[in-house]
């Protein structure tokens, strides 16, 4: 704490007036990150002006442009939960959760075969992108049209 205040250019102890624990800090910034991937999903969700494959070719985009973005802040917030105590890592997995209901709510509207479980393919849509730091190499593709070929990969047709 007292390094992130003198980084702050606060005192240590100041933050402790603010934030009570450094979980607590973790939570916070853990949930105003979310936040703000959710908003941008939402907004490049809303502006497309197809079908429910485009509205999720676009969520597929943008989450992808979060993730691999270097400064972003979500990937190492939303994928390593094990160095947390259980107490906090049910508060992450809980907003975690609801930041996927926008996700839930595409795959909903997708015309899937019947046969096709709509929560298995929204997890394995989500692990593919949010694990894309882990495989992604800037070159031969760029992250739109990554994105562009997850979606189309998870279309069925």
């Amino acid at each position: 704490m007292r390094d992130i205040g003198e980084q702050a250019g606060v005192l240590g102890g100041s933050l402790y007036h603010h934030i009570k624990s450094k979980d607590a800090l973790f939570v916070e910034l853990h949930n105003a990150a979310l936040d703000a991937a959710a908003e941008r999903i939402a907004r490049a969700v809303d502006a497309v002006e197809g079908g429910p494959w485009q509205r999720l070719e676009a969520a597929c985009i943008e989450l992808l442009e979060i993730q691999l973005d270097p400064d972003s802040v979500t990937l190492p917030m939303m994928n390593d939960f094990r160095e947390v105590p259980p107490a906090v890592r049910l508060q992450l997995i809980a907003r975690r959760d609801r930041f996927e209901e926008q996700f839930r709510r595409l795959v909903e509207a997708l015309p899937l075969p019947a046969d096709i479980d709509r929560s298995i393919y929204r997890n394995l849509l989500l692990v593919q992108l949010n694990h894309a730091g882990d495989w992604y190499r800037e070159g031969r593709l760029t992250v739109r049209e990554i994105g562009r070929q997850i979606a189309k990969i998870f279309r069925p047709d």
